[in-house]
């Protein structure tokens, strides 16, 4: 008879402790969700912004239409993408063509000293940081899930319960630029 209630009160410990471990699951996983709808608030407003900047630059630089066709190609690209990996790699396209699209401000001074010009790329810069912040609580955020699924005794559970990992957010071409130090000379 004892030996039946010992059995009872460890099923009925693990039951709890699935239920806990689900439940801490999903919260994570939501968390993730949140974190992905931020980054995709940031960069609809990006979205949004580029033609107004393409049709400035458009107005002083008509003849560099394969910079334009190219952002407005990668914006396009960016705008049709789905889930994280595939977002990430247009997006880093796009921002590679809006830094060539920025750069022609330099050729021509007249772009460079346009008020609208002026504005909307530091809107762009503006958003730009939004983005980076909001990647760095997205990938802080999978990370937290994808290390809660891994560890033991969830991870028992999570694979019962469907949990899979999730990939980062990545910052593909950038990351080089932001891991290598600038050179300083005098």
């Amino acid at each position: 008879m004892s030996t039946g209630w010992i059995v009872l009160g460890v099923i009925v410990i693990i039951v709890l402790f699935a239920f806990a471990a689900y439940n801490r699951l999903v919260a994570l996983s939501q968390r993730v969700g949140q974190a992905f709808a931020d980054i995709d608030v940031q960069l609809k407003q990006r979205h949004d912004l580029v033609p107004n900047l393409v049709e400035t630059v458009k107005g002083y630089a008509s003849h560099e239409r394969g910079t334009l066709d190219d952002v407005i190609k990668a914006r396009n690209s960016a705008m049709s993408a789905q889930g994280p990996a595939q977002v990430s790699a247009a997006e880093n396209q796009l921002s590679g063509a809006l830094g060539r699209l920025i750069a022609l401000s330099e050729a021509y001074p007249d772009l460079k000293a346009n008020a609208n010009f002026q504005q909307l790329a530091s809107e762009l810069s503006d958003l730009e940081n939004k983005i980076a912040a909001s990647r760095r609580f997205f990938n802080n955020a999978v990370q937290e899930y994808n290390t809660g699924i891994q560890q033991l005794p969830a991870a028992l559970f999570a694979g019962m319960f469907g949990f899979t990992r999730k990939e980062f957010f990545d910052l593909g071409a950038s990351r080089t630029e932001v891991e290598v130090a600038p050179t300083v000379k005098f």
